[in-house]
């Protein structure tokens, strides 16, 4: 396939594909903070020069003309929604439009997608378990507007944030409502009066922090997570509640980079899931990254799953775990640091 003109890579998720395609200066599009840190890592020992490849995220314009457009198909389909809304106005009748992902990734749904937004779509026989999606872009199109960012009103009987607004851009974890997890979590948050620094560490669409900052107007809340989508979705929420107090939003690999020993409180629901891979790697890595956060005396809060054995991780790493709250599916966990 002939490359030519603005290419654009969504969905590369650790620059693999701009890595191989440097020589035609492409552009990379990626809600992973992590993706765009792999990427520089990547082209580096490409020995690609910086500023060959334009890095974006999926907050970023997009570029205003796309001439080849691949997109490794993301997990979400809201997510894939979003950024095809908003680059199909780049998209023009030569651009050629190529997706790829395994086959129990690609569902008719997604296929529709692409067909609804950008024109005719059809995909290649099955190879090694995956396959490619062809589209022929269709101006004439009278495309949806975009739903996304979507937000709702918070049920009753969830703590301070009871009634206040959820924002979520596409791709954030449980967009359309309040995942029970979450839920659970707000019913048993610690008191936090005073002017206690409070991170809601893998923030999504920034309940938590939300409702730590209702409750305490003194409170410094930082919220952090490697989606540019969460964040925004955090800031957003944050926002529209009109909170008092102080907060920050912040991209980023954990609490890289926040001082050792600043922290009062570390609230934390952490991913078990890597793409398709089931791991504790990195609810080990916040873990980790929340004790050297922690001042003595500070606190790390943990909702998950029973069946996470999560008290076990967290008694080797800070010596002690004490439950706060259980039902039959979640417990809430608190680790103090010594």
């Amino acid at each position: 396939m002939p490359l030519s003109g603005t290419v654009v890579v969504l969905g590369d998720r650790w620059g693999a594909l701009v890595t191989a395609l440097a020589a035609h200066r492409p552009v990379q599009i990626t809600d992973s903070f992590l993706t765009q840190e792999a990427t520089r890592a990547n082209l580096a020992r490409g020995g690609v020069e910086p500023g060959t490849v334009r890095l974006l995220t999926t907050q970023d314009p997009p570029p205003d003309r796309v001439d080849v457009l691949l997109v490794r198909v993301p997990k979400s389909l809201a997510l894939l929604e979003d950024q095809l809304l908003r680059l199909a106005p780049a998209v023009h009748p030569g651009t050629v439009v190529v997706g790829a992902g395994m086959v129990k990734e690609i569902h008719t749904s997604t296929l529709n997608l692409f067909e609804r937004i950008l024109g005719p779509t059809r995909t290649s026989l099955a190879e090694k378990k995956a396959r490619l999606i062809f589209c022929t872009p269709d101006p004439s199109l009278v495309r949806p507007d975009n739903p996304w960012p979507y937000s709702y009103v918070l049920p009753g009987g969830i703590g301070p944030v009871s009634g206040h607004t959820a924002v979520n851009h596409a791709g954030v974890f449980c967009a359309d409502r309040l995942d029970i997890g979450t839920r659970f979590l707000l019913n048993h948050l610690p008191d936090t009066r005073g002017p206690r620094r409070v991170v809601d560490l893998g923030c999504g669409n920034g309940v938590v922090g939300t409702a730590v900052a209702v409750a305490n107007p003194e409170a410094e809340v930082l919220f952090v997570d490697e989606s540019f989508q969460a964040a925004a979705s955090a800031e957003a929420t944050y926002k529209a509640n009109g909170v008092p107090g102080h907060a920050e939003f912040r991209v980023g690999d954990g609490l890289a980079g926040v001082p050792s020993g600043s922290v009062d409180l570390v609230l934390n629901n952490p991913p078990f899931h890597s793409h398709q891979a089931t791991t504790d790697a990195t609810a080990w890595r916040m873990f980790t990254g929340a004790r050297r956060a922690l001042r003595p005396g500070g606190e790390l809060w943990v909702i998950g799953n029973r069946h996470l054995g999560y008290h076990v991780k967290l008694r080797r790493l800070f010596g002690n775990s004490s439950l706060v709250a259980s039902d039959p599916k979640f417990v809430v966990l608190k680790a103090v640091k010594r």
